[in-house]
């Protein structure tokens, strides 16, 4: 779930929109992909890639560079933010994403740049990495998710207890009995022919169960500063939207993203094998993504750079979190930039 950075804790200030270079990225199978590029021409470059699935990229991620010497590509993936057609899961797989990421690549004459992902964006870069990795310097990962069944699992089912209101809601929507196949009604609902009142109300109750998931760890407003709107009321342009937003989260989830946790620990150690430099950071108190990812993530690949931050959650917008991604950013792609390399430690 990628977010809006806080400006606090010695982040940079909001890039202007004026300063994003847009372009989009035609596919033959009838996708527009859309990305932008910010930061010096000559910098470092870096694609952003967001979580969800689904959610889309947010300019707020700029503030974790130093726009002087990086060159940041934010990209939304099919189906997402200003790509077309939003909300479509037809050709929307994990490995059409790999291939879209090396096409803006190569488009943009890049022979090789970094990558850093936040949750599913995190799952998506180590996949890119191991698939690609002559395309990848290195890969810098904020709330690792391991697409596995038992996350799923743990958000649909295990996370009901902080905050059963919400979940009470979302079950509701989906018109599911058993707490077990929640998902699997989620995504059933939000698929294209379903009644579309009903697909609203199921947008809405799980964007309200998420945000009340992150918010039980995180500081008061916290999910408010992910970019939903204040009013309750919300548009009707906004909430068709979200449709097409948890159509795809829901359709991600439903195969294990393409993935699942012992093929993407095993690309991420072809990834390392073959030189990509890998550096985690996770909030030791992150409700969506757990903390052991941090432990299976070392144990299969022993030469990642692993963090653990105490105060931590799952939000990008968390002040200590963003500080550590942005000091991760700057040390695996800046090599002049040697403060604090000690600080990144293996996780116990």
């Amino acid at each position: 779930m990628t977010t809006r950075s806080s400006s606090r804790s010695g982040s940079r200030p909001a890039p202007a929109a004026a300063a994003l270079e847009t372009h989009t990225l035609r596919t033959r199978d009838g996708h527009r992909v859309w990305y932008a590029l910010a930061g010096a021409p000559d910098g470092v470059p870096v694609a952003v890639l967001h979580g969800g699935p689904g959610s889309g990229s947010q300019p707020g991620a700029l503030r974790l560079f130093d726009l002087q010497r990086f060159r940041v590509v934010l990209i939304d993936q099919r189906g997402t933010g200003a790509s077309t057609p939003h909300g479509s899961v037809r050709h929307n797989r994990t490995d059409y994403l790999i291939a879209d990421l090396e096409a803006i690549r190569a488009r943009l004459g890049f022979a090789r740049w970094g990558v850093l992902g936040g949750s599913w964006g995190a799952a998506l870069a180590l996949a890119y990495a191991g698939q690609c990795p002559r395309s990848v310097t290195g890969v810098v990962l904020r709330g690792l998710f391991l697409t596995s069944a038992r996350e799923v699992r743990g958000l649909f089912v295990g996370s009901r207890k902080r905050a059963p209101r919400a979940w009470s809601t979302l079950r509701a929507a989906a018109r599911c009995k058993r707490p077990a196949t929640l998902a699997a009604r989620c995504n059933a609902s939000l698929q294209y022919g379903a009644n579309e009142a009903r697909q609203l109300r199921l947008a809405i109750a799980w964007r309200g169960y998420e945000n009340a998931v992150l918010a039980s760890t995180s500081s008061r407003g916290a999910a408010r500063r992910r970019g939903e709107p204040r009013n309750a009321h919300d548009s009707q342009r906004h909430t068709r939207k979200l449709i097409g937003k948890y159509r795809i989260q829901a359709h991600y989830l439903a195969h294990d993203c393409w993935l699942g946790e012992t093929r993407l620990l095993s690309l991420a150690r072809r990834a390392a094998a073959a030189g990509v430099t890998i550096a985690a950071v996770h909030g030791a108190r992150d409700p969506v993504c757990p903390r052991g990812n941090l432990r299976r993530l070392s144990r299969a690949v022993p030469s990642a750079r692993v963090e653990s931050v105490s105060a931590a959650g799952h939000l990008a917008s968390d002040p200590a979190l963003h500080a550590r991604v942005a000091h991760a950013l700057a040390m695996i792609f800046t090599p002049t930039d040697e403060e604090g390399r000690s600080n990144m430690r293996r996780a116990a």
